[in-house]
């Protein structure tokens, strides 16, 4: 795989977290800002343009297609 398929290390880290399971309001925030260095806001942006990209269905297609799968049934509900 050359370096232009290949994930950063940031969009990596972003899915890395959006495995882990938080308890407690303000933990996921809270992790977003300390350990990605990142305002919630655009963190999520960022996520929502990760799940579009196939690099990243490559790279973790179970939390992908899952984080697909809840955004689809939110769009559902508007």
């Amino acid at each position: 795989m050359n370096q232009e398929q290949q994930l950063g290390r940031r969009e990596r880290d972003i899915l890395a977290l959006e495995r882990r399971g938080f308890s407690g309001p303000g933990a996921k925030e809270r992790a977003i800002r300390e350990e990605l260095g990142l305002a919630p806001v655009r963190y999520f942006q960022l996520l929502n343009a990760l799940l579009d990209d196939e690099r990243a269905l490559a790279h973790d297609p179970v939390t992908v297609n899952r984080l697909r799968r809840i955004r689809e049934s939110r769009r559902g509900e508007r």
